[in-house]
């Protein structure tokens, strides 16, 4: 279980690596994170009763994978608390992935 962790975190870090650039240049608005966050809670909703369970693990991973990119284009443009709120959506996903979808 650690070991997904561990190359999720580090498949995570290497995407951003290669999106700083990209992501530094824009802003994502607080209404903005408002809305992709509510869509974040309704996806970990639904896919929480999925039986298609590959889909699930695959919205998951982009689902975590979009938060982690939000959350770079918001980190010089808004306040901690929205950090804050967008880092609690990329642990529940990595939660998910690590509990739903690890071998």
């Amino acid at each position: 279980m650690m070991m997904i962790r561990l190359a999720i975190l580090l498949t995570s870090a290497t995407i951003n690596a290669s999106t700083v650039p990209a992501a530094a240049s824009q802003c994502t608005l607080p209404t903005a994170i408002t809305a992709i966050r509510t869509h974040w809670a309704a996806v970990r909703s639904q896919l929480s009763r999925a039986t298609d369970h590959e889909a699930a693990c695959r919205a998951y991973a982009a689902s975590f994978y979009e938060s982690v990119t939000t959350r770079q284009a918001a980190a010089g443009c808004t306040g901690d608390a929205d950090i804050s709120a967008i880092d609690a959506d990329i642990n529940a996903f990595n939660d998910l992935l690590a509990t739903r979808c690890g071998s």
